[in-house]
């Protein structure tokens, strides 16, 4: 199971505080070629490096790549190849990308053909709005009509599992242009919606404007109404509500995210990746934010590493928020194995937990009319300190 990030975007919307670097369409071919390159070298000399780490997550993970960022559809699919095949021949069983909806637009037919030759098979666009209105002030690079072409072009290349994602939650998007925004996703059915509630994270545009006062953040009514909208619409659409941010039509769950909520051992590569491998109760590695580069005499110089070994309470805590994200939830006697009576008993009596149907051990989950306030529940079942 292998995660690589790509550091590149053609532009910072509004409201990411993730790693990445501008690589605009304005900057000289050579320089971009020569970023790019230098950025392929040093994930290709990781991979080598890593190889045995890499062999040793086969027995407990899923045969899984997933590509993402940044903007990795701002890769030449040239140097997607070269790190494709560094990793080896493989067939995967689940090979994601995630793109930008102007860079499928602006490639064209040509562009979805050659992912599916690169033998990507799923395919994670960020939609993020149908409004016009809204993705200027998103600061995304597509339109809503843009959207709809990149779509199209997927489905026409043969992409039968296509995620879109969506964000709800700004104070300035209503209850109704949600509701159509939903609709219009509905509308094209792909297979897998992801929605997030607009957050202000560090780092972001967004959270200069909340502290300048420029931007005032949505209710939690408002979110929450809206976020209860989602659910009824996509379920009503014949999605299923597997994660709490997560809808897949019956057996197009994400493979390769489902194995993260299991605490399955993986492999990060590129800059500002991280890695989970075992023995319980884990090891928790991590790439630093920056990208390779050379020296004077042209010696590849790429980002450092780090890494954690997690304590027992760490490992449960993990466990817990991870396990009752989702609509499997987690075996009842391990949860009491790792979290005190007292709250669990409460939990269950209240509702905020419920026992699921189950051949085995018992399990519960949190319901899905409780997700909204998901954190604040899994944080009453976290072991004391």
């Amino acid at each position: 199971m292998i995660y690589v990030h790509v550091p590149f975007c053609r532009s910072f919307c509004t409201y990411c505080g993730f790693y990445s670097e501008i690589c605009s369409r304005k900057e000289a071919q050579q320089v971009q070629s020569r970023i790019f390159g230098d950025y392929a070298d040093a994930v290709c000399e990781e991979i080598g490096e890593r190889r045995a780490e890499i062999a040793a997550t086969a027995p407990f993970a899923p045969d899984t790549l997933y590509i993402g960022g940044g903007t990795p559809s701002v890769l030449p699919v040239e140097v997607l190849e070269r790190i494709v095949r560094a990793l080896g021949p493989a067939t995967y069983a689940e090979f994601t990308l995630e793109v930008n909806p102007d860079d499928v637009a602006a490639g064209g037919a040509q562009y979805a053909a050659a992912l599916r030759t690169l033998g990507v098979n799923r395919v994670s666009m960020g939609v993020q709005s149908f409004d016009d209105g809204i993705l200027r002030w998103m600061n995304r690079r597509h339109d809503a009509a843009g959207a709809r072409e990149a779509f199209r072009l997927l489905h026409a290349a043969g992409f039968d599992n296509i995620s879109i994602d969506l964000i709800f939650g700004l104070s300035q998007l209503s209850d109704g242009l949600w509701s159509q925004t939903v609709a219009e996703a509905l509308a094209l059915h792909p297979e897998h919606i992801s929605a997030y509630q607009l957050s202000v994270e560090e780092d972001s545009a967004l959270a200069e404007m909340v502290k300048d006062g420029r931007y005032a953040e949505a209710s939690e009514e408002q979110c929450r109404g809206q976020y209860d909208t989602l659910c009824r619409m996509l379920a009503d659409a014949g999605y299923v509500h597997y994660e709490i941010s997560n809808w897949a039509l019956p057996g197009r769950e994400a493979v390769h995210n489902s194995a993260y909520w299991r605490r399955v051992p993986y492999v990060g590569l590129g800059p500002a990746a991280h890695s989970f491998s075992l023995p319980a109760p884990g090891v928790r590695s991590w790439n630093s934010a920056e990208l390779a580069r050379r020296d004077a005499s042209g010696r590849l110089l790429r980002w450092r590493s780090g890494s954690e070994t997690l304590s027992q309470r760490e490992a449960a805590e993990e466990t817990i928020m991870l396990a009752l994200r989702t609509a499997a939830g987690i075996s009842l006697p391990l949860l009491r194995r790792l979290s005190p009576s007292a709250p669990v008993d409460e939990l269950l009596a209240s509702g905020s937990l419920r026992l699921i149907p189950s051949s085995g051990e018992p399990r519960v989950r949190i319901p899905e009319d409780h997700f909204f306030v998901s954190d604040d529940i899994i944080a009453r079942l976290f072991p004391a300190g």
